[in-house]
């Protein structure tokens, strides 16, 4: 004989479809979001790996400033036991592209393979393979052509380069640029035709014996071994490692790190997700509390109806988490691995099944609900029938009802007794919301922060142009100012972040470009500096050359108003006796216009407006897509949790509604007792959670982005404030006007059911 339960759960399921449909619409959104984002950053991940073996990425390149001897390249891979390889690239202006630069290597064999996605590889000198960001940023196909050094290039095919997974243009750069900055190949009769103005004569190289890359120790110890190698054998320009060189690891870094988080914040929900269980549990025996103890006394189990209250809820869950892989797998993917196309130049791709994000994403959480709905069902359950029969279902003998002072209005009252009573949901809602306000405020705040810092940026130029030099050179532009500049690097292990680069300035006394605070002999910082490091006047700083192991301490006696980049000022006599210049030495110009009076050849490096805001521009770019899915899913869960929530806190008072309504209170009073009610919690919590989302975001931001070069401050701008209570009132306004109908539908008749 088939179960006669069964029979009841298709009703049931009428009955309470909307809370079972939201709480299945929850895990789909969950799973479905995590599960994608996992599976998308996994199946990256797995390719940037297997590229390192399939495209033979170096083990690190160098440059010196003059071109070495073939004697001297093998007496340092003698010496440094290692192989290498001409890399050589020329860097140009686009002049398809007003302030765009193109790097063009020649076609590579040996090392640093490319992945042609689309298209050839070049094979005529007036051909080109282009990087796919920089093609795609600038609506070039193939067939399209592009000039750069006044020659003329059709391009042949969409490439990968696996050594520029991630487009930065020198190893100090804040943030990568595939806007304003580009590679490509071409053959190498097209390198030869090309002018060598700005040649880089850099070479790649392969450890004899190579280390694993994960061994860091090992890395680091072998870097350190060949640079004093590389350091006597000429002057050296450019030292990257393979395991420091952004271009190639920065990809993978971020893989790693939003696995961490997106993994935090799928726990997260899943705590919201468990709260609400128990609450719904809460409600549905206290609601099927006559029915449960009929059954109770006509012979069923306690086994037998904890069995059956499981059935529903976890056939939700079932079903929300095939859809939510489903969707994962086939759509969401797709969605989170165009966010990571969009920022990063990765060789191509195939999607694998993830095991660890199926257990992630569905089996921990499939389990826990498992879990929950478990304990609480047997707590709920082993009270005797008649205590059901009775609707006795306090575990613990009632307490005397919280006194409240009479001279309070008795609405008010009666509202204050109705969020006693259902605390815990009110609770439960006002953690929902805050979770949610926390998911809205990072995605809000993101675009506003790096305007600020693009704003400040522009707004505090130290000059509208600098010119970094190869040797000192004269120029009679009209302003032009010369000034001394070196590079440093803050000392990681004694500051818990990474090794930094340090512009470090040294300025005429009398400057009009930079007015310096500090005294002679003392140095000034600049306010990125100090609030990022947390230095002041009176602190000493050290920094260290990042090509040897000579360190060097100055004393901070001034904050120079600077408020994105990290650097140091300094008089320009300090700077050269500190690093051993002769007396008026110089290599950079400030200048508020163009300097056209130096030939190309000799200018190292040009610094410009674009230069400085490329870590904001190309963030907007590369998180707008990413930042809308957490606005998206945010709002959502707004919804559901209060939803969800404040239709139980009318059911489980529909009863007393029932009676309101026979003592004469109309809709709008009922509503003005239970509704508005939940509207007051709910805006408490939204202006609490703007306060506590403030405060955690601080942190949060400064976690976030501590590892970039330069400072970004965090600002709660009004606007983001003003979005984040509108948006969340706007989709509770909403749920109002379905607990509305709802409360309109009680009968007059509940009151007198289930009374003793």
């Amino acid at each position: 004989m088939k179960n006669p339960l069964r029979k009841r759960l298709p009703r049931e399921l009428k009955e309470e479809f909307p809370k079972y449909f939201i709480i299945f619409l929850f895990f789909v959104l969950t799973i479905s979001a995590v599960s994608g984002f996992l599976v998308s950053d996994n199946s990256l991940q797995k390719s940037n790996d297997e590229s390192y073996e399939k495209y033979k990425i170096e083990d690190g390149n160098f440059e010196y400033k003059d071109m070495p001897s073939a004697e001297t390249l093998a007496k340092i891979e003698a010496d440094g036991k290692i192989k290498v390889f001409e890399n050589f690239y020329k860097e140009e202006a686009v002049q398809s592209f007003e302030d765009s630069t193109f790097r063009v290597f020649a076609d590579r064999e040996q090392i640093d393979l490319i992945d042609v996605l689309d298209g050839d590889a070049p094979t005529e000198d007036d051909e080109l393979g282009i990087d796919r960001l920089f093609a795609q940023n600038h609506d070039l196909k193939i067939g399209s052509t592009i000039k750069f050094a006044d020659k003329e290039f059709k391009i042949t095919g969409i490439v990968a380069l696996s050594d520029y997974s991630t487009l930065f243009q020198s190893p100090s750069d804040m943030m990568f640029d595939n806007d304003k900055f580009g590679v490509g190949v071409v053959t190498k009769a097209g390198f030869e035709s090309l002018r060598d103005d700005h040649i880089h004569y850099s070479y790649s190289y392969f450890y004899n014996d190579r280390p694993d890359r994960d061994d860091d120790i090992r890395n680091k110890d072998m870097a350190e071994e060949l640079i004093k190698t590389l350091s006597a054998n000429g002057e050296l320009e450019q030292f990257i490692p393979a395991f420091s060189n952004q271009a190639i690891i920065f990809a993978a870094d971020d893989f790693s790190g939003d696995q961490a988080m997106i993994t935090v914040f799928l726990y997260i929900v899943v705590i919201i997700l468990a709260f609400v269980f128990s609450i719904t549990i809460s409600n549905t025996i206290n609601k099927e509390a006559g029915t449960i103890g009929v059954l109770r006394a006509s012979g069923y189990t306690r086994g037998e109806m904890v069995r059956h209250y499981m059935v529903l809820p976890m056939l939700s869950l079932a079903a929300g988490a095939v859809v939510g892989n489903i969707l994962g797998y086939t759509v969401l993917n797709n969605v989170f691995a165009k966010a990571y196309l969009a920022s990063y130049s990765l060789v191509s791709y195939k999607i694998v099944f993830t095991p660890n994000a199926f257990v992630r994403t569905t089996l921990i959480p499939f389990a826990l609900m498992f879990v929950i709905n478990l304990v609480m069902l047997n707590v709920k359950l082993k009270l005797p029938p008649l205590r059901f029969l009775r609707h006795d279902l306090k575990t613990r003998q009632k307490k005397k009802a919280f006194k409240l002072n009479t001279k309070i209005p008795i609405m008010t009252r009666f509202r204050l007794r109705v969020i006693f009573q259902n605390m815990p949901n009110y609770v439960t809602i006002f953690l929902g919301i805050v979770f949610a306000e926390f998911i809205l405020m990072f995605s809000l705040i993101f675009k506003p922060m790096l305007q600020s810092f693009e704003d400040s940026t522009t707004s505090n130029l130290l000059a509208e142009y600098q010119y970094v030099l190869k040797a000192p050179l004269p120029t009679q532009t009209d302003g032009a100012e010369s000034y001394a500049c070196e590079s440093l690097q803050t000392i990681g292990e004694n500051t818990g972040n990474k090794d930094e680069d340090v512009t470090i300035y040294g300025v005429n006394k009398d400057s009009k470009y930079v007015e310096l605070s500090s005294s002679k002999g003392e140095v000034s910082i600049s306010t990125a500096f100090h609030k990022k490091y947390k230095l002041d006047v009176g602190d000493t700083l050290e920094l260290k050359d990042k090509y040897s192991d000579k360190t060097y301490s100055f004393k901070i006696g001034g904050l120079y108003d600077y408020p994105a980049i990290i650097a140091v000022f300094m008089d320009i006599d300090d700077l050269n006796k500190t690093f051993d210049h002769e007396d008026g030495y110089f290599n950079a110009y400030f200048s508020n216009k163009e300097i056209t009076d130096i030939e190309e050849k000799y200018i190292a490096t040009r610094i410009t407006e674009t230069e400085l805001t490329k870590t904001s521009r190309q963030l907007i770019r590369s998180m707008g897509s990413m930042m809308f899915i957490f606005t998206f899913f945010g709002t959502i869960i707004y919804v559901l949790v209060i939803y969800l929530l404040a239709k139980i806190i009318i059911e489980k008072n529909t009863q007393s509604i029932s009676m309101t309504k026979i003592l004469g209170y109309n809709s709008g009073e009922i509503n003005g007792l239970y509704i508005h009610t939940t509207t007051i919690v709910t805006i408490l919590s939204l202006v609490i959670g703007i306060i506590l989302c403030d405060r955690t975001l601080a942190v949060v931001m400064f976690e976030v982005f501590k590892g970039y070069s330069g400072w970004f401050e965090y600002k709660l701008v009004p606007s983001v404030v003003f979005k984040t209570i509108g948006l969340g009132v706007a989709t509770y306004l909403l749920v109002v006007l379905i607990l509305r109908a709802k409360v309109s539908r009680i009968p007059l008749d509940e009151a007198l059911k289930n009374v003793e």
